[in-house]
């Protein structure tokens, strides 16, 4: 038995295949939470890249002149 019809699947019917799987195998339940956690880490990204870009600012400023003491 040969499996040539795989050669004529792309990447979005494998996707599709793989995400009608997961839907049927017991996943349904979980997909909200899923997407949940997907979203709570995409925040905690975008609030490290604004962080990093915030130190990088204040680094590149040039330093203050220290104030004499007369």
């Amino acid at each position: 038995m040969t499996l040539a019809f795989i050669q004529n699947i792309g990447p979005w019917q494998l996707l599709i295949c793989v995400v009608v799987a997961f839907v049927l195998f017991g996943g349904a339940k979980k997909i909200p939470d899923l997407a949940k956690a997907l979203g709570k880490a995409k925040s905690e990204f975008k609030k490290g890249i604004a962080e990093g870009e915030k130190e990088e600012a204040e680094a590149a400023k040039p330093p203050e002149p220290a104030k004499e003491l007369a």
